[in-house]
């Protein structure tokens, strides 16, 4: 198969790194993860979420923009754990939504969001994992990281309007879309056999009914 750039995308906790890693790992593609434990913005976003807002997402914007390319220049096929696009449409959005970006904040970073990805190289397909919001607060939960004490549902399923609406609109690439509530491609391997079958059928053009 010819180089190809795919994307994971979905709500926090539906599995896109573990996706990212068992495809990756199976089908030896580069792979590309979200910035999460050298974030030098996060712990100030969290204290202070309208005073950090802007400055993390321009810092997010430029992280993903720089993993974008270099994934984009590897010869290898490769895999994205999140996507840029949903840095605008979907956190930026909520966070302006949300009363913690001004109006003249999320104006600029979305000038500064477009003109950085209309340069960028589409890519071949996006996976969209979705599961029920209170499949994601359990995994959430369960996995018990600091940083995601506050999630609530009402933030989870506002995030999930704001997927609907970017899906509907998105047309760079083919869209996979892939529930994750009832299939366990961490434990099970058939599982993954099926998930890998999906992805590999929608890369070859080939007719897939989406899971």
């Amino acid at each position: 198969m010819s180089k190809k750039l795919i994307l994971v995308a979905g709500n926090i906790g539906v599995g896109k790194t573990s996706l990212t890693e068992r495809i990756g790992a199976r089908m030896g593609w580069a792979m590309g993860y979200e910035s999460v434990s050298d974030n030098p913005y996060l712990p100030d976003f969290y204290a202070d979420m309208k005073t950090w807002s802007f400055h993390l997402q321009v810092y997010f914007l430029g992280h993903r923009a720089r993993q974008y390319l270099e994934l984009a220049a590897d010869p290898r096929t490769a895999i994205s754990d999140r996507s840029i696009y949903e840095d605008a449409t979907i956190f930026a959005r909520a966070l302006h939504h949300l009363g913690n970006l001004t109006e003249r904040d999320y104006l600029a970073y979305r000038r500064l969001y477009e003109l950085v990805v209309n340069s960028l190289p589409s890519p071949n397909l996006l996976i969209y994992l979705k599961a029920p919001v209170p499949v994601l607060m359990d995994r959430i939960q369960r996995r018990a990281r600091g940083m995601e004490t506050g999630i609530t549902e009402e933030y989870l399923s506002l995030l999930d309007t704001f997927y609907d609406d970017w899906l509907k609109s998105f047309d760079l690439c083919p869209v996979l879309t892939i529930r994750t509530d009832d299939l366990d491609y961490v434990h099970k391997p058939q599982a993954l056999d099926i998930v890998t079958k999906h992805i590999s059928g929608k890369l070859a053009g080939t007719e897939v009914v989406e899971l």
